[in-house]
């Protein structure tokens, strides 16, 4: 199967608990100075998560019970403030797969699908329900299906929305610009060649 198909994603999940959490919160600027995204994993929620002297502030994302979560679910305007990158690089790289949230900053969502994250909605009844869920039982496995809209947790099924463009990028494996390019590279030559200018 092409593993830039996103179909369903089946994990178990962390709360991040507060609305209008910006880049800067997932991702402080001050890591901004690496050249490259490679640590950015190690940054995600990093001033919630040490003291000034790097001691763990046993943050939720760092709990035994959450350790190995894939899905995030946030609260409302999630990803607001700056357009930087590094925000959805440092959740990829610290292992997240998707989210589940009240509701997203724009940009954020962009950035996050040219990743290969899914950001999905729900109603906030619906988030409360699954946060106590996951609260009772850490173990409990939440599953985020594209093709049916839905979001299930055991005996628990609920709506979800996306963009439906981006829905179909991910269910058709077409989410990531880059390689679209480079998968279609001949055509782009052979079109070159027909205009009456030349790119290359």
């Amino acid at each position: 199967m092409d593993k830039r198909l996103i179909k369903i994603i089946k994990s178990k999940a962390v709360p991040i608990q507060g609305d209008d959490l910006d880049t800067d919160q997932i991702l402080p600027a001050k890591f901004m100075k690496e050249i490259t995204f490679d640590n950015m994993g190690k940054y995600l929620f990093y001033d919630y998560r040490y003291d000034d002297h790097g001691n763990s502030k046993n943050f939720i994302i760092d709990q035994s019970g959450f350790q190995k979560a894939e899905i995030m679910l946030v609260g409302k305007n999630f990803g607001c403030g700056s357009s930087r990158e590094h925000a959805p690089q440092s959740i990829k790289r610290a292992g997240f797969k998707a989210i589940i949230g009240e509701s997203f900053a724009e940009i954020f969502t962009g950035n996050c699908k040219a990743l290969g994250i899914p950001l999905v909605t729900t109603s906030k009844d619906n988030l409360t329900s699954l946060i106590n869920k996951i609260s009772t039982n850490h173990s409990t496995e939440i599953e985020i299906n594209l093709e049916t809209k839905l979001v299930k947790a055991g005996e628990l099924s609920y709506p979800i929305e996306l963009k439906e463009s981006f829905r179909q990028a991910f269910l058709q494996g077409i989410w990531d610009a880059s390689l679209l390019l480079k998968d279609n590279l001949q055509k782009i030559l052979n079109k070159d060649k027909e205009l009456p200018y030349n790119f290359f």
